[in-house]
C-alpha cells in the first residue's frame, strides 16, 4: 500500500522519503570508498569490479537458490578480489598495460555474469535488467523490522555498509594513506601494500553488491567515482576530500531523486546524470578560477596601493 503524501509537500510521499534516504546512503557509502580509488588512480578498477561481480551474484543464487544478501555478498566479494588479482596478474605476466588488463578482465567476467543471470532467471523471477539498472523506486515495498520500525531492506543494509566503511577507514587510515600516496615507502616500512589493496577491493565489491539492488551494477560506477573525482578538484587535503565527497554524494542523491520524482523518470539514472553535471560544472569552475588568478595582478602590488617611487637617479 502506498503511504499518504506528506502534508507540507503534497507531491512527496513517505515512500519517496524512504527512496530518498536509500539513495543518500548508497551514494555516500560508495562515494567514500571511491575516494581511495580516485587517489590510487584506479577508477577503472571500480568500474571493472562493479561489472565483474555479476558472476558472483548469479553463482551464489545458482548454488543456494536464494536471493538473500549474505550469499550474494560473499560471492561478489570473492569475485571482486579475483578481479583485482587477475588484472594484476595479467598486467605483470601478460606484459600489457594495467588498463588493458582491467578491460579484458571486467568485460569477460561481465559477459559471463550476463549469461549466468539469464540462466538464473529461468528458475525464478530474477530480471537481469533490474540487476543492471536497479529499481530504486520499489525499495520502500520490501521492508524489514529494525528496532520495531519497518524500514526498507536495502536502506538497512546500506546503512550497515556505511557504518562498516567509516569504521574500517578510521581503523586503517594510516595504512590507506601510506599505500595510496607512496606505496614504495609504505612497503619499505613494513606495511603489506598488496594486502591493503585486496582489502580495499573487497570493500568496493561489498559496497557494490549491497547497492546494486537499489541503483544497479552499472549506475553504481557513477556513485563510486563521481563524488571523489569532484571533491579532488576542490581540495588537496585528504580529510577535506573525504568530507566534501560525502557531502557531494548526498547532495547529488537528493537532487537526482527529487528531479526523478518531478520528471517521473528513473531515479538511479537521474542521480548519475546529476553527478556528471556536478563534475563537469566543477571542472569548468576550477578552470575558470585558475584563469582569473593568472590574469589578476599579484597580491603584493595591488592597484590601489602602488609602491612609492624614488626621485633619486
Amino acid at each position: 500500500m502506498i503511504d499518504p503524501p506528506i502534508t507540507a509537500m503534497p507531491w512527496f510521499t513517505a515512500d519517496d522519503a524512504w527512496m530518498l534516504a536509500t539513495a543518500v546512503l548508497a551514494s555516500v557509502s560508495c562515494g567514500l570508498v571511491g575516494c581511495w580509488l580516485v587517489l590510487r588512480r584506479l577508477s577503472l578498477l571500480g568500474d571493472a569490479i562493479s561489472h565483474a561481480v555479476l558472476p558472483g551474484i548469479a553463482g551464489a543464487f545458482l548454488l543456494t537458490g536464494t536471493r538473500d544478501v549474505l550469499p550474494m555478498l560473499l560471492g561478489a566479494t570473492i569475485i571482486g578480489i579475483a578481479t583485482a588479482f587477475i588484472s594484476s596478474a595479467l598486467g605483470r605476466w601478460g606484459r600489457v598495460d594495467r588498463d588493458a588488463a582491467m578491460g579484458v578482465t571486467f568485460t569477460s567476467l561481465f559477459a559471463l555474469g550476463v549469461v549466468m543471470m539469464s540462466l538464473a532467471a529461468r528458475q525464478v523471477d530474477l530480471d537481469p535488467g533490474c540487476v543492471l539498472h536497479g529499481l530504486l523506486e520499489f525499495v520502500p515495498f520490501d521492508t524489514v523490522a529494525l528496532l520495531g520500525v519497518q524500514v526498507p531492506r536495502a536502506a538497512a543494509w546500506l546503512g550497515g555498509a556505511l557504518m562498516v566503511d567509516v569504521v574500517l577507514m578510521l581503523a586503517f587510515l594510516k595504512h590507506l594513506r601510506a599505500t595510496s600516496f607512496d606505496p614504495a615507502h609504505a612497503a619499505s616500512v613494513g606495511l603489506r601494500v598488496s594486502l591493503v589493496h585486496l582489502g580495499l577491493m573487497a570493500t568496493v565489491a561489498a559496497n557494490t553488491v549491497v547497492a546494486f539492488e537499489a541503483v544497479g551494477s552499472i549506475l553504481v560506477v557513477a556513485m563510486l567515482v563521481a563524488p571523489g573525482a569532484t571533491a579532488r578538484l576542490w581540495t588537496d587535503r585528504l580529510g577535506s576530500m573525504l568530507w566534501l565527497a560525502a557531502g557531494i554524494a548526498a547532495a547529488t542523491a537528493i537532487v537526482g531523486t527529487l528531479a526523478a520524482i518531478g520528471f517521473n523518470t528513473s531515479a538511479a539514472g537521474m542521480i548519475a546524470t546529476v553527478s556528471m553535471v556536478g563534475y563537469v560544472g566543477s571542472v569548468a569552475a576550477v578552470a575558470a578560477g585558475r584563469t582569473v588568478r593568472r590574469t589578476m595582478p599579484h597580491a603584493s602590488t595591488p592597484l590601489t596601493m602602488q609602491q612609492p617611487r624614488s626621485d633619486r637617479p
